[in-house]
């Protein structure tokens, strides 16, 4: 499994502060009107009062045999309501996630000073950085100051045991997570590939299917997937859904299959070597091209759907490319719908 080095962010500190305009949401320790979400929840009384030196928790917790888990959320974030109550809330989950992590807690708007090899930054500049996205974003480090694996966005219960003790156990070295959640995750499904909403010509030649009208959109899913299901079934099923999918060239993949096709970037590649390549651990995910093949945005994680709807929108719209923030963008979209007399429901 491939990682990232994590002191390679310091080269990121220059272009990151003088790029991302969101940043100007921040003024001293406030935040602007608009940029904050109601709806604090309290934290476990377990996890980490740290001072926010990264590379010291991560070797204060290997001196007790553990690694470092950062939780990047918001206030009001519903999928970090969700991580507290009904992951944390419960005790086996809690007692495995003691055994084998220290846990951090950062404010994707917090001012407090986060400190990176001698780097300083605040919470939100930091949170920039990594390119958070989704709340909860949870990264995970080895002893060596290296993320070994990314959770972008809310896991249920049942995801969430086999990455604690895919990390925990420190089994990045001896296969992939999507080889080790292959053997120990089977689900109770339909055992169908929702192929149907395929509708591109050639679904094994995806550079044919890259145009200047519609991005790309490659859904990477397999035939045991409860999740694929709720999606295919009832988040893309409903009118917005299938008004927002049409908006793309869409391709469906089995992300186990050892059939080849060409990828958006020309290669010629089995579909479970191209996963691996692109460090797909989830399904659902979708990931997004532009007209040059170039990813752009993806999910790979538990959403409902009106942050299905609002990712295709984010891409479809173009909107990615003037607001490099998702969290911003969608609080603009739910209050643009609100203002049109049209209910948001976070969680249905």
């Amino acid at each position: 499994m491939g990682v990232i080095k994590f002191k390679t962010i310091a080269f990121l500190f220059p272009l990151f502060f003088m790029l991302p305009q969101w940043l100007g949401a921040v003024e001293g320790d406030e935040l602007q009107p608009g940029y904050v979400n109601p709806g604090y929840e309290e934290k476990p009384d377990w996890f980490k009062i740290s001072f926010l030196d990264v590379y010291e928790d991560i070797a204060d917790a290997a001196d007790k045999n553990k690694r470092l888990m950062l939780y990047f959320y918001q206030d009001g974030c519903p999928y970090c309501k969700k991580l507290l109550e009904d992951n944390f809330g419960q005790r086996v989950i809690a007692d495995k996630t003691r055994k084998y992590f220290d846990v951090v807690a950062i404010n994707i708007w917090g001012g407090s000073e986060v400190i990176v090899d001698e780097n300083e930054f605040t919470e939100t500049e930091f949170a920039a950085a990594l390119k958070v996205q989704y709340t909860p974003t949870l990264l995970f480090f080895n002893e060596d100051n290296k993320v070994v694996y990314r959770a972008n966005g809310y896991y249920p219960p049942e995801k969430f045991h086999t990455v604690l003790d895919y990390v925990g156990q420190k089994m990045e070295a001896k296969l992939s997570y999507q080889d080790y959640l292959a053997k120990v995750d089977p689900q109770p499904a339909t055992g169908k590939l929702y192929t149907d909403v395929i509708n591109i010509k050639d679904p094994r030649n995806l550079k044919q299917a890259l145009s200047p009208e519609k991005p790309l959109l490659v859904m990477f899913e397999q035939k045991q997937c409860a999740a694929c299901d709720e999606l295919h079934n009832d988040m893309l099923n409903r009118s917005e859904g299938k008004q927002q999918l049409s908006r793309f060239n869409v391709a469906l993949l089995d992300m186990w299959s050892e059939e080849k096709i060409v990828s958006p970037d020309g290669k010629k590649v089995k579909i479970r070597d191209w996963v691996k390549q692109l460090d797909v651990k989830y399904a659902p995910s979708m990931v997004y091209f532009d007209a040059k093949g170039k990813e752009v945005f993806r999910t790979d994680a538990y959403l409902k759907s009106f942050h299905v709807q609002s990712v295709m929108d984010y891409v479809a719209s173009g909107a990615y490319q003037r607001q490099p923030n998702f969290q911003v963008y969608i609080g603009e979209r739910a209050d643009a719908l609100r203002a049109q007399g049209i209910e948001v429901d976070l969680m249905k």
